[in-house]
C-alpha cells in the first residue's frame, strides 16, 4: 500500500498532461517530463524498496492502461523485434516507467523525433541511441547529432565488441561525424580489430584511407568491356579500384589478429556484405561448400570465360558467399578467443585470407 502523502502526490501529478515517466530508484523518486519542465515526487517507502515500486507501476499502469499489470509480460519478447503498435499506444508507453516499455518504443517501426526525445529524457543509452539512429526520422533531427555524441564519449567504455562494432556502424555513416573525430577512431583502429570490423561493418565509402588502384584494373576493364552492367563484373571492378583496395587492406588487416568470437563473426558478415551479388548464399558451413557452389556459378558474360581473369572472377564469387555460418562448426562446440581461437578458425580463416590476397595489388 502506497503511503498517504505519496499517493496523494502522485494523483496531483498525473492529472496533468504528461510527456514522459521515469523512477530514479537510487534516490526513490518519481520524475515525470511536462511541457512546462521536469516534475518530481519523493517516495516515501513503507515497506521493502522492491515492493514499493512495484505498488508505484502498478497506479501508474493503473491510470495510463487501466489495468495494473503494467507493461504486460507476454509481449515483452516482442519489444525488440520492433513489434509494438505505431498507435497512441506508443505514447502511453512511455508513462509507466517501466524499462521495457521504454525499448518498445525505441524499436517501434512508428518511431518519431518527438518520441524519441521522450524516450531519451527517460532511459538515455548506447543500446537505445543505436538503434534511434536507425530511424532517419531521428537520424536527421537536432537529437541525432546528441546520439552521436553520446556514443562517442560512451565507446571507449563499451565492454563487449560487439557493441564497439554497433556503435561504429551509426557513427561513421551520420554526417555530423567531424574529419577529425573519424580520423581519431580511424587510429585506433590500427590498435583494436573490433575497431576496423566497425569500419568495414559500415561500408568501404567510411574508410578514410586511400589506397591505389589495382595494377591490373585497366586491363581488366578492357577486358570486361561493354559486359561492365554483369553483377560478378561490377564487384570485381570495385574490388580491384581504390574503394575496393581499401576494404580489401582492411580486411586482410582485421583478420590478421582478430581477439575473439564476435569480431571474427562480425568481420566475415562485413566481408560478405561487402562483396554481396544477387543470388549469392551466405548460409554455408563448410568452405568445401562454399567453393563448391561459387565454382558451379554458370559464367554468364564473355569476359568471365577468360582465363586471365579466372582467380579474379573466383575470389570475388568466393567473397561473395562469406558469412558467419562458415563459424558454426567451430564455435559451435568451442569458447576459445585469443590465440587457441585463431588457430581453430585457420580452415576458415586461410582461404579467405587466399580470396582477399587474389585482390589485393599492394603489400
Amino acid at each position: 500500500m502506497l503511503a498517504e502523502p505519496d499517493l496523494l502526490r502522485m494523483n496531483v501529478l498525473l492529472t496533468q498532461p504528461l510527456q514522459a515517466v521515469r523512477i530514479d530508484e537510487s534516490r526513490m523518486r518519481l520524475e515525470a517530463l511536462t511541457e512546462q519542465g521536469e516534475a518530481r515526487v519523493s517516495l516515501h517507502p513503507n515497506t521493502r524498496p522492491e515492493s514499493y515500486l512495484r505498488e508505484v507501476r502498478a497506479l501508474l499502469s493503473t491510470r495510463i492502461l487501466g489495468s495494473p499489470g503494467g507493461y504486460p509480460l507476454y509481449i515483452r519478447r516482442w519489444t525488440r523485434m520492433g513489434q509494438a503498435r505505431d498507435d497512441g499506444s506508443l505514447e502511453r508507453l512511455l508513462l509507466l516507467g517501466e524499462p521495457e516499455a521504454v525499448a518498445a518504443v525505441v524499436h517501434a517501426p512508428g518511431l518519431t523525433e518527438e518520441l524519441a526525445r521522450r524516450a531519451w529524457w527517460v532511459e538515455p543509452n548506447s543500446e537505445h541511441a543505436r538503434r534511434m539512429l536507425d530511424s532517419p526520422a531521428v537520424a536527421d533531427s537536432a537529437l541525432g547529432a546528441t546520439l552521436v555524441e553520446f556514443l562517442l564519449e560512451f565507446l571507449p567504455f563499451e565492454e563487449r565488441p560487439g557493441d564497439i562494432i554497433a556503435s561504429l556502424q551509426r557513427l561513421l555513416c551520420h554526417p555530423s561525424l567531424t574529419e577529425e573525430q573519424r580520423s581519431a577512431l580511424w587510429q585506433r583502429a590500427q590498435r583494436q580489430s573490433a575497431y576496423m570490423v566497425g569500419f568495414l561493418s559500415a561500408g568501404a565509402e567510411c574508410l578514410p584511407e586511400i589506397h591505389p588502384p589495382h595494377p591490373k584494373l585497366e586491363e581488366v576493364q578492357a577486358g570486361i568491356g561493354r559486359d561492365s552492367e554483369d553483377p560478378v563484373a561490377q564487384r570485381l571492378l570495385w574490388a580491384l579500384d581504390a574503394s575496393g583496395q581499401g576494404f580489401l587492406a582492411a580486411a586482410q588487416k582485421a583478420l590478421a589478429r582478430p581477439p575473439n568470437q564476435d569480431v571474427v563473426v562480425a568481420l566475415l558478415n562485413a566481408v560478405g556484405r561487402g562483396f554481396s551479388l544477387p543470388g549469392a548464399d551466405a548460409s554455408f558451413r563448410t568452405l568445401g561448400e562454399l567453393e563448391g557452389d561459387a565454382d558451379a556459378f554458370p559464367a554468364q558474360a564473355s569476359w568471365e570465360k577468360n582465363p586471365d581473369f579466372s582467380e579474379f572472377r573466383r575470389s570475388v564469387l568466393c567473397l561473395a558467399r562469406v558469412g558467419e555460418r562458415l563459424l558454426d562448426p567451430i564455435f559451435g562446440v568451442s569458447d576459445a578467443v585469443g590465440s587457441v581461437m585463431r588457430r581453430r578458425i585457420e580452415p576458415v580463416a586461410q582461404p579467405i585470407k587466399k580470396y582477399l590476397e587474389c585482390l589485393a595489388g599492394h603489400e
